[in-house]
């Protein structure tokens, strides 16, 4: 479950040149801009993630209105969520609170380093709208498959101590909208991130199930196939394609509650016609670091010029268990530089 707002220690404290007014704080593998001399080192704070979002109380307020005087209260804007962003060229990520700003919650006042204090706080987590032609409620999201999510590397960037030193592969992260398919009680769902869809004709989501000829791939397998659906009409096709179509990340055992290798995922796809996410790296012995993964993150895809969103990094040879993570051994790191061009 993603902290979106948690009790943190500051790490660091540093300049920013030509800044009279701003310093930037470190906190794990994030970094934010903060007023001078509010933090130190050691300084213990509320830190709220990027695409957390606020409650439309006057405690944040001043984020999307200026402190002006006399000025009528303005309510959150619908899209309000906070962002990456540059400040006086300094990249900042999240938003740093001190504590003593939020003790009158009474559960604030009693939480731990690391505690998450999302609902405590009424931080809730932006969710982009749904595309159109997306399909209406089925059904809940079947419970026979881990749903499709992955940490942040810089919100836990101790999990790369679960890979080191293993062989690993990095993914490429397609920007779309994630699909898992699935048999149920013989019958096939097609599935959003948090719900199965319905099949009324004009569901991209069983579009795809259909010319791919999922149902038949998934006929008396306990399977389920979990993926990106990326192309026109969705999140403005930054990959530029012709049509929409499915990139396969996973491939996962309901009987066994294991997921595929990802060289048994890529001859599964290669066996039935599926195209799976594109490698980006590889290796046989883990040893990379946030900023190292974050560099590996960025570029443009492939034939276009827009940024690609960033990569997925898993052990390569099996699934392998993350006590961390409490599931599966699996993080993402999104690109800087596309998060700075989609805000």
């Amino acid at each position: 479950m993603r902290k979106l707002a948690s009790v943190v220690i500051v790490d660091d404290i540093a300049p920013i040149p030509k800044a009279d007014a701003i310093e930037v704080a470190h906190i794990g593998g994030w970094q934010c801009v903060v007023k001078k001399g509010v933090f130190r080192p050691g300084d213990r704070g509320i830190y709220l993630e990027i695409d957390a979002v606020p409650p439309d109380t006057s405690t944040y307020r001043w984020l999307w209105q200026p402190k002006t005087p006399g000025l009528e209260p303005v309510p959150r804007p619908e899209s309000f969520r906070i962002r990456t962003m540059r400040l006086r060229g300094c990249l900042s990520q999240g938003l740093l609170m001190p504590l003593a700003d939020l003790t009158a919650v009474d559960a604030i006042a009693a939480a731990g380093i690391g505690d998450d204090v999302s609902e405590h706080l009424g931080i809730t987590k932006y969710e982009p709208p749904a595309p159109s032609g997306a399909g209406g409620y089925r059904a809940p999201f079947p419970t026979v498959v881990p749903k499709t999510d992955e940490v942040r590397v810089q919100a836990m960037p101790t999990v790369l101590d679960d890979l080191r030193g293993h062989p690993w592969v990095a993914t490429l992260k397609c920007d779309g909208t994630s699909a898992t398919f699935v048999m149920v009680d013989g019958a096939l769902h097609c599935c959003s991130r948090n719900q199965s869809v319905v099949d009324d004709g004009g569901s991209f989501y069983w579009h795809v199930a259909r010319s791919l000829k999922l149902g038949d791939i998934l006929q008396d397998r306990s399977l389920a196939i979990q993926g990106e659906i990326v192309g026109p009409g969705i999140q403005k096709n930054p990959m530029g394609l012709a049509d929409k179509s499915l990139r396969v990340f996973s491939i996962y055992d309901t009987q066994s509650g294991r997921f595929f290798s990802d060289r048994a995922m890529r001859a599964f796809c290669d066996e039935r016609g599926l195209t799976p996410v594109p490698l980006v790296d590889s290796g046989d012995a883990f040893d990379e670091t946030v900023a190292s993964l974050l560099a590996k993150a960025e570029g443009l895809y492939e034939g276009t010029t827009n940024e690609r969103e960033g990569i997925v990094v898993r052990p390569r040879d099996g699934d392998v268990w993350s006590e961390q993570l409490k599931g599966r051994l699996s993080f993402k790191a999104i690109s800087n530089r596309f998060l700075l061009a989609e805000g």
